[in-house]
């Protein structure tokens, strides 16, 4: 069995569907129109990405980003979060409050409105909102009809309206409840999710204080605080409660960012622009910038609060404009001589840490997920900002300029022997299999979407791993020893390492910005290593190295972690592989603990190849974990605190989760 994520991929929008219809029988009546909230419900990962875990926590986002919405007009300045017993979620602003007058268009209430129509909000027309995020009018619409049962609850004019509903469609209409004070304002939605629509109702904890957290840090000066009442102790009604304020914004974010990593200068740089002579381009960019020691570029871009992964326009604006500056600035001062070439983007923003935020009225995604920012105008209005905001801090602050154009030398320097080594490393084509590895036992399949790698540590497990393997689709690559701690190590040097060479030609697709999935010759890449502490340490560094050079790998679901078994259980004629302490103890209780023989599994390299076939690499029997990525801020922050530089976060860390750690085998 294979523990591999799987989610919903759908793209049409389209609220008529049409059914399968057999031959001549294709008429009028196989067309099926949706009505109201239904198409939501028919195709719920067409407007919230999927019904796994993420689209579970996006309907939570959506009802923050309302309220977030609020507070980027001005209205409103805390945020109330609560997960309660049982996995409903409450979230309460101090905005205006949805208006419950009747809607002119519809005769109905606008809070009905909002909550059963979509494409109903203050976000349309321009005059609700300047920007926004969310869903563009349809996000509260969105959990209603995700939800069993939501209650809505506005306090405006000294009263408290209420109207529920179950399933997109409304259960009592908009009615006074009771009285507020006449400056009391603000909107409560409280909902429990469907269960027969999403695969589990089970928020995380800590998924959800990421993205508040993130709120907080993007829109300075609004509180937001996050309660979860689940596994409350004796003597309160809570278990975990964090409250998040950030004055600073996005200048702390920064800091949060870099707060495992020694800077270069310890104030970030930050630029404010806005543009609002063309109410069609009115728009506000906010960026933040700091650099420190590492080799690793870490720049996060938002549109309206939405973290735009793939970048868009306002990435391209930054980068043009930071590569301009900087060059510019070395040649003023004669930092570059006039035959020096100039310094290229990949050495400027080597070590940079940085937030780029844009607010816009009109803001154009590319792709459904909105994870890219298309609109072209964005792109000069950062640039520009950028230009004007970083050659004004470099001219005034020689000292930190030095620091910073140092830097970017150093890694041009480097950059050219890292071209060089990479020269070596490359394979002319995916064919040409004279320049593979000789360390590498390959498979007879040219298909790579049939392809497994399988990494191992030492010559022992690669020769059980060669002998049990099924020849036809498994490859086997042995590494010895621990590889290089990319993490603290420089391109070139890394590319002068043997078996990340080895790792990188059997591969076949190149890495960092010559990365190119295409070429890659297995879309399985398995590491195989001993269940110990040593074992543990290969494989994060191994992991290390595909996050910082070998990103696309793990976004696309192509590196795995094998699990083998920790103990081969023996009682007279019945045998088991069990694969956890939990287990053993387990099955040793259902069994009965005389004359069993317990076998403990220290090394790949103690199995046979039948067994480590039987156990491990058998896809019909073995165990797999898929590595994901969900948070790319976290990943850095948890690859930069446990292979950095620094020791004490590292220490505090290990303090902190020792306790977590039943059996540690040292």
């Amino acid at each position: 069995m294979e523990e591999i994520k799987n989610t919903e991929n759908t793209e049409i929008t389209e609220k008529i569907e049409i059914t399968e219809a057999a031959g001549e029988n294709y008429d009028a009546s196989q067309i099926q129109v949706l009505e109201g909230l239904e198409a939501v419900r028919r195709r719920p990962g067409m407007y919230i990405g999927s019904t796994d875990s993420r689209g579970l926590h996006h309907l939570v986002y959506e009802i923050v980003d309302n309220a977030i919405d609020e507070a980027m007009a001005g209205y409103c300045s805390h945020i109330y979060v609560t997960v309660h017993a049982d996995n409903s979620i409450t979230v309460v602003d101090n905005g205006r409050g949805i208006p419950v007058d009747i809607h002119p268009k519809t005769g109905k209430s606008a809070l009905e409105v909002a909550l059963t129509m979509l494409h109903a909000g203050g976000k349309f027309g321009g005059s609700g909102y300047k920007v926004s995020g969310g869903l563009h009018g349809v996000g509260l619409s969105v959990v209603n009809a995700l939800s069993v049962e939501l209650t809505a609850e506005v306090k405006r004019d000294g009263k408290i309206y209420r109207q529920t509903c179950s399933r997109g469609v409304k259960t009592s209409e908009v009615e006074v409840v009771g009285e507020c004070g006449r400056d009391e304002h603000g909107t409560s939605i409280h909902f429990m999710p469907d269960d027969t629509i999403f695969d589990e109702v089970d928020y995380e904890y800590d998924v959800v204080v990421r993205r508040l957290r993130e709120l907080a840090f993007l829109n300075g000066g609004v509180t937001i605080v996050v309660t979860d009442e689940r596994g409350a102790e004796e003597g309160r009604d809570y278990s975990r409660r964090d409250t998040f304020h950030f004055e600073g914004g996005i200048n702390e974010y920064v800091r949060y960012i870099n707060k495992n990593k020694e800077v270069l200068h310890e104030e970030p740089i930050y630029i404010s622009a806005s543009k609002a002579d063309d109410p069609l381009e009115t728009a506000t960019v906010e960026v933040a910038l700091q650099y420190n020691d590492g080799y690793n570029e870490n720049v996060f871009t938002y549109a309206n609060n939405i973290n735009t992964i793939e970048g868009g326009s306002h990435l391209a604006g930054f980068r043009s404009a930071m590569t301009r500056v900087i060059n510019d600035y070395a040649r003023k001062f004669k930092i570059l001589k006039d035959n020096d070439a100039n310094l290229t983007g990949e050495d400027i923003r080597e070590g940079l840490s940085a937030i780029v935020s844009v607010k816009l009225t009109e803001p154009q995604f590319e792709g459904q997920t909105k994870t890219k920012l298309g609109n072209a105008y964005i792109r000069s209005i950062v640039d520009s900002s950028v230009a004007e905001g970083l050659n004004t801090y470099l001219e005034e602050h020689p000292q930190q300029a030095k620091l910073i154009l140092d830097k970017c030398l150093s890694a041009s320097r480097a950059r050219e022997a890292a071209r060089k080594a990479r020269e070596l490393t490359r394979r002319k084509s995916v064919l040409d299999s004279a320049a593979l590895p000789g360390k590498l036992a390959d498979c007879s399949e040219k298909d790579p979407s049939k392809c497994e790698l399988f990494i191992v540590e030492g010559d022992s497990a690669g020769g059980s791993a060669k002998e049990g393997r099924d020849r036809h689709f498994q490859a086997i690559l042995p590494l010895r020893g621990k590889i290089l701690n990319v993490e603290k190590t420089r391109l070139d040097k890394v590319l002068g390492n043997a078996e990340i060479k080895c790792m990188i030609t059997a591969f076949g697709a190149g890495m960092d910005a010559d990365f190119d999935e295409t070429k890659l010759r297995y879309h399985k890449i398995i590491c195989m290593t001993d269940a110990d502490v040593d074992g543990s340490h290969i494989r994060t560094l191994l992991l290390t190295f595909f996050y910082r050079h070998m990103r696309p790998m793990i976004e696309k679901g192509y590196v795995y972690i094998a699990q083998p078994p920790l103990y081969l259980i023996k009682k007279q004629n019945f045998e088991k592989y069990v694969y956890s302490d939990e287990e053993l103890n387990r099955t040793l209780d259902e069994i009965g603990r005389d004359r069993i023989t317990v076998q403990r599994y220290k090394g790949l390299g103690e199995m046979n190849p039948e067994q480590l076939w039987d156990t491990t690499m058998d896809p019909e029997k073995r165990i797999m974990l898929q590595v994901t990525m969900d948070d790319a801020m976290l990943a850095d922050e948890t690859f930069t605190l446990l292979m950095g530089d620094r020791v004490e976060p590292r220490r505090e860390f290990i303090e902190q989760n020792s306790k977590l750690v039943s059996d540690l085998d040292v």
